[in-house]
């Protein structure tokens, strides 16, 4: 039907609107999936060099009109070089690269600016590349990632320095005023002492741990261990530091089965569930250790700790990234390191550990660790 005169140039532009956006078609003709909808920068490169599509977010990267690329000679169309001044398609270029392609890099544009770059080509079964498929990225969410990183390197310089500042100063004190100082003045000095180069180990601990759980690395040697005597122990330790009694409740199971862990890796488990709810947690804590026994009389079941706190709690939507890397919720301080390398040690036990809501309406943390004797491994 031919076009009736005086149409404006909005209504031409409305047509177009409604055409197929550029794609891949399948063997139907139908549109695998629009280019445009993809939000990295897609640039399809045929076997002569020559790019064949671009997308829209590559043409705001590269900063040039579609028109311009289209057609065009993508060594020219895309002058990106490495740090060391190399052009990307002279190493690159799969006529002489027999590779599928390239992962991730950093390259540089005219002018200094950033993109990363990945790269896959698409051979025959001769090996003859038939085409190229360049996907373009910015650097802003890698800038973001290092500057997360900068904050974590910022917040374990917080957290070490706190405890060093306050062992240098009292030692300090110590060393100059002895005399002058009563013996409960300098036992409680030296108790503060000995809990701050405790938080610096542990801080330092977690740090290791995190890299050992990232690699597979983190291993258990189990015995026989006395969890309850382990909890006691720990919440002893918190009073000498400083909190009330009534700060603690303690609900210990007797008869329980015998547990196999790792007694230091189990105590440090103890360590970072109770500290955690009395730093980010109110009211009384309880610590709970208790049996659940298996469906089969036969097995022995399970040893629960069960860690309750009356403070603000964690949100049921929060609830699933508690134990990542790095996690901080609400007011929360801290590296964000500790539930993390708490949830690495309990896995290697065999166990599992969540959270929920406790009865006081805080924080619920109950970790379940296989109770009887481990199995001997094969060999």
């Amino acid at each position: 039907m031919p076009e009736a005169r005086g149409t404006t140039g909005a209504a031409a532009a409305a047509r177009s609107s409604l055409r197929p956006r550029e794609g891949p078609v399948g063997a139907d003709g139908a549109a695998l999936v629009a280019l445009d909808d993809l939000p990295d920068g897609v640039v399809l490169v045929d076997a002569d060099r020559r790019i064949t599509a671009v997308n829209a977010a590559a043409v705001a990267l590269l900063g040039r009109a579609r028109q311009d690329l289209l057609g065009s000679d993508v060594r020219r169309a895309l002058p990106l070089q490495d740090t060391s001044g190399r052009r990307w398609w002279d190493v690159a270029d799969p006529a002489f690269d027999t590779s599928d392609g390239h992962s991730e890099r950093m390259l540089l544009l005219p002018g200094g600016r950033e993109l990363l770059v990945t790269a896959r080509y698409a051979r025959s079964e001769s090996g003859a590349v038939q085409r190229a498929v360049v996907a373009l990225r910015g650097t802003g969410q890698r800038r973001r990632a290092e500057s997360d990183a900068a904050s974590l390197i910022a917040t374990v310089a917080h957290e070490l320095r706190s405890p060093l500042t306050s062992v240098k100063q009292f030692t300090a004190s110590l060393l100059r005023r002895w005399d002058r100082f009563t013996d409960e003045q300098k036992r409680l000095m030296l108790s503060t002492v000995q809990a701050d180069a405790d938080r610096v180990t542990r801080l330092v601990g977690d740090l290791l741990d995190v890299s050992r759980v990232d690699t597979g690395r983190l291993h258990v040697h189990r015995r026989p261990v006395d969890l309850p005597a382990l909890v006691r122990e720990h919440v002893e330790r918190l009073r000498v530091a400083g909190y009330e009694d009534d700060r603690f409740e303690l609900d210990l199971a007797a008869d329980l089965p015998e547990l196999w862990a790792d007694p230091d890796r189990l105590a440090q488990v103890v360590t970072n569930l109770v500290e955690n709810a009395v730093r980010h947690g109110a009211g009384t804590v309880v610590v709970a250790v208790t049996h659940d026994p298996a469906l089969d009389p036969a097995e022995p079941g399970e040893v629960v700790l069960t860690v309750d706190d009356a403070g603000e709690g964690v949100p049921p939507e929060n609830r699933p990234y508690v134990f990542s890397k790095f996690w901080h919720g609400g007011s929360r301080g801290g590296t964000g390191l500790g539930l993390y390398v708490t949830r690495g040690l309990v896995e290697a036990h065999g166990g599992d550990v969540e959270v929920s809501a406790s009865p006081a309406g805080g924080a619920r943390f109950r970790v379940r660790l296989p109770a009887g004797e481990p199995p001997v491994p094969p060999g």
